[in-house]
């Protein structure tokens, strides 16, 4: 039987998505699972959305993830846990940094931001990890620092040794940055 996973990390350009993929991607290869993973850039650079696809199992043939698939949305930002929900499995989870990034329509003053984003998901059913990742990861040391925090809620979330987590976040950040991390990832796995 090939038991396939499927996690959905979405964000805005400048939020960590490609290392919080790169972390992920580096836990499941230490379990000996078949990884795909496949980075969708878009307008990141101007502040638009970042999507990284990542499939694991015993063998994966694409990292694509279709409509209704994604067993986790990691979510760096509101918004986008709601734009990206389709994608997401009856019975997935979302887990959600509540920080509001406000995309263009809403900076040229075209639109308003939704309100109660998270409340409207909740309210179909679908079950809600959500933080002030933004607040943890400065108290950790660094703004930059919310992708390690999502990563650590990620982890509690999984079936996978906590020390395998905290080897690839060891192995994966630059050393004169490593104890922020790994601080900003307890307190995003020790969340209930």
């Amino acid at each position: 039987m090939n038991n396939i996973k499927s996690i959905l990390i979405v964000g805005v350009g400048g939020q960590g998505t490609l290392l919080a993929s790169r972390l992920l991607g580096n836990v499941l290869l230490c379990k000996d699972y078949d990884v795909k993973v496949s980075e969708v850039h878009g307008m990141s650079q101007r502040g638009g959305s970042v999507v990284t696809y990542v499939k694991y199992g015993d063998s994966v043939a694409s990292p694509i993830i279709d409509l209704g698939e994604a067993d986790i949305i990691l979510s760096f930002e509101a918004l986008e846990a709601a734009r990206f929900l389709p994608y997401l499995k009856n019975g997935g989870k979302i887990i959600v940094n509540t920080q509001q990034i406000d995309p263009m329509p809403v900076v040229a003053g075209n639109m308003e931001y939704p309100e109660n984003i998270l409340k409207q998901i909740s309210d179909k059913g679908v079950t809600v990890i959500s933080a002030d990742a933004l607040s943890l990861a400065e108290s950790a040391g660094s703004s930059k620092a919310v992708n390690v925090v999502l990563i650590g809620m990620l982890a509690r979330q999984t079936d996978i040794d906590k020390q395998v987590w905290l080897d690839a976040v060891s192995s994966t950040v630059p050393q004169k940055f490593l104890e922020l991390n790994l601080k900003a990832f307890e307190l995003g796995y020790e969340l209930k």
